[in-house]
């Protein structure tokens, strides 16, 4: 296959299937290129998981690449590439894959992370000088451009999320996110039944290696029209919309914050009229901005709240988030949320309390290296919690009030605080470590580390920690501010309680 290109390419085979800032490409081009990858991948032993790792920033060559995965038979990894070769490495490892993909701003991490890894294959775009990667296009031009086996089983997804022991886990894309099927033809035809299948050309916005965008580029295979962005721009996202006439994308509230913070005369110089539907995801979104972004673009917006590990659990529309400001909607199938208490007792409606999600299917929330993390995530079969605290209203619409796991949402991104308390308690200036979220105008929330030093007389130079901390983590993992404060409140366990050290840290108690 891919039928899906080879139909558009026989019908409009000048048409443009694909776009990123660089280039486009046609459904015949789109449809050559995913028949090569495809046969070549069919043809290689990539052991029984068949994973290959993507580490690249968007570009056309970023989805083509996990595209190609898709129809050669292969669980595509993607991989955040602001990683550092050692949490790349990591990556590689836990996930068995056998084929990295890179481009010329991942090359020198992923070429140590594959040897490191003992990942033999690396193949790369814009990668001309480097002899230890295998040219993207020579590869592609290797491969048979013959119309790729129909049967093959589509694979989904393996994802990473960090967790509070520091290292991520991996985890596959749930069912609610992809369509599987023994087929690639039924595959698609799963894919068909997605709410973007209905609207024309996608913007992808956010980079690939999250969920969202990453469904997003499979649509692909609808024949729509994807157009990807580089790095997130406010005003370029705008000047995308206008130009290509994109009708749907996913985003998060950070990017409806930087869009809304443009000039008024920026904003009113682009034509959005065009985008018909808007995913929300990521974070819950500030009442503020979603009234203004309905106001700007319409009743178009989709919230969708949920995690990789199990996809959506609650939708509303803009129309019922109109009635219900603040409310992240009503549980979908196959879940049904709960409020529950700590022992586990479901609370009446309006009762503050844990929220947790039943899962029909007995799924609940999977970790397939990790059967320990998978129990605990489940304290009974298909009984799951996000972390979050809030209320379930009469009509059954879910409201999110406060979080009870550590984890931090910053632009949409999910932080866990023990990545890096684990690295920054053995800088030799600190004594004890607690990072929190706390809030931030653009971001929603913001890491910042909370430290007691070992030495009070003679204070640190805490630009020196964060660019000591900077050396060994992922920029986007590290505190963007940090203060040193007399106590971090252990308690007699020698625990840490995130909520009370930050409400204590709000209040001024800490000082």
């Amino acid at each position: 296959m891919p039928k899906f290109a080879e139909q558009q390419s026989r019908k409009t085979p000048s048409a443009i299937a694909l776009t990123d800032p660089d280039k486009s490409l046609t459904w015949e081009q789109v449809d050559e290129i995913l028949n090569r990858a495809a046969n070549l991948l069919l043809d290689i032993d990539l052991g029984p998981k068949r994973r290959v790792a993507v580490f690249a920033e968007n570009a056309s060559e970023t989805a083509l690449a996990h595209l190609g995965a898709l129809f050669g038979g292969c669980s595509s990894v993607p991989v955040n590439f602001h990683l550092t070769a050692e949490e790349a490495t990591y990556i590689l490892k836990d996930s068995e894959s056998q084929i990295l993909f890179v481009d010329n701003i991942t090359a020198d991490r992923g070429i140590l992370a594959a040897r490191e890894a003992g990942v033999k294959l690396v193949i790369g775009w814009n990668c001309e000088d480097y002899k230890q990667i295998t040219n993207w296009s020579e590869w592609l031009e290797s491969g048979s451009p013959e119309t790729s086996p129909d049967k093959v089983t589509p694979l989904p997804n393996l994802l990473y999320t960090s967790g509070t022991t520091g290292l991520p886990k991996g985890t596959e894309l749930p069912p609610t996110m992809f369509a599987g099927g023994s087929t690639m033809t039924e595959h698609i035809v799963g894919l068909s039944q997605s709410g973007f299948a209905n609207f024309g050309t996608h913007l992808v916005v956010g980079p690939m290696y999250h969920t969202g965008p990453l469904s997003g580029m499979r649509l692909l295979t609808l024949g729509i029209p994807s157009v990807i962005l580089g790095r997130f721009d406010a005003e370029s996202t705008l000047a995308a919309i206008e130009k290509h006439k994109t009708e749907s994308a996913v985003m998060v509230p950070t990017h409806f914050v930087r869009m809304l913070a443009l000039p008024d005369e920026t904003k009113k110089k682009y034509d959005v009229s065009s985008m018909k539907f808007a995913a929300h995801t990521g974070a819950k979104c500030p009442v503020d901005v979603m009234r203004l972004m309905i106001d700007w673009w319409g009743p178009i917006f989709r919230d969708a709240y949920g995690a990789s590990e199990v996809g959506t659990v609650c939708a509303i529309t803009s129309e019922e988030w109109l009635d219900h400001p603040g409310s992240v909607g009503k549980a979908i199938p196959p879940f049904k949320a709960f409020t529950l208490d700590d022992e586990l007792n479901e609370l009446p409606a309006n009762s503050e309390g844990r929220l947790f999600f039943r899962d029909s299917t007995g799924r609940g929330i999977i970790y397939p290296n990790d059967a320990e993390k998978t129990a605990s995530a489940n304290p009974e079969p298909g009984l799951f919690t996000l972390g979050e605290i809030g209320y379930i209203d009469e009509d059954g619409y879910v409201f999110i009030t406060d979080r009870f796991s550590d984890m931090v949402v910053s632009g949409g991104v999910n932080l866990y605080p023990a990545e890096a308390e684990q690295i920054l308690i053995d800088h030799p200036s600190i004594a004890d470590v607690g990072c929190i979220g706390v809030p931030h105008e653009d971001l929603g929330e913001e890491l910042k580390a909370l430290i007691t030093i070992n030495t009070p007389s003679s204070p640190p130079d805490l630009e020196e920690i964060a660019n000591w901390l900077r050396n060994k983590l992922s920029h986007y993992k590290c505190p963007r501010s940090y203060e040193i404060v007399s106590t971090l409140n252990r308690n007699t366990m020698g625990k840490i309680n995130k909520r009370k050290l930050r409400d204590s840290y709000l209040n001024g108690d800490l000082m």
